[in-house]
């Protein structure tokens, strides 16, 4: 009797935990939905050369101070891919998107399109855009198979 009563109370409490992240959810969705068309606007396809690259806290990859104060308290604390590239004379410090980081080869010369301190996509690179390599499976790797 006591242990059913346990349960329905744990199962009305998970029950109002999705409902709570189900609108949450859908907030967040409109919210980057209005965002979307300024930051197709602000695209331009820049040529740069990929200095360095890491994935560093917003606070420690030395982006201007209004950024830090823009993020969400919750990602404050996360790593993001940070890249330091040479655009035209200047050295920049750029965000980017995870699977553009990790095609970006290293001193190379790249054509990318940047939206603000953000790069959303790799374009071209001299001499073709590396693959990236697909990681192997927790089963291949336990086997030791090779695909």
């Amino acid at each position: 009797m006591i242990i059913t009563k346990v349960l329905l109370v744990i199962l009305a409490i998970l029950i109002v935990a999705l409902v709570a992240f189900y609108f949450y959810g859908r907030k967040l969705q409109e919210r980057q939905a209005a965002q979307q068309p300024a930051f197709e606007a602000a695209k331009q396809t820049v040529s740069m050369l990929v200095i360095d690259k890491k994935k560093l806290r917003i606070s420690e990859a030395g982006f201007p101070k209004i950024v830090s104060e823009q993020t969400p308290w919750y990602m404050r604390w996360m790593k993001v891919p940070v890249v330091k590239a040479k655009v035209g004379p200047k050295i920049l410090t750029l965000m980017s998107d995870e699977k553009v980081f990790q095609q970006l080869p290293m001193k190379q010369e790249c054509k990318v399109v940047v939206s603000g301190i953000y790069i959303a996509e790799l374009k071209s690179v001299r001499g073709g855009i590396p693959t990236v390599a697909k990681k192997r499976s927790l089963m291949d790797r336990i086997l030791g198979r090779n695909k």
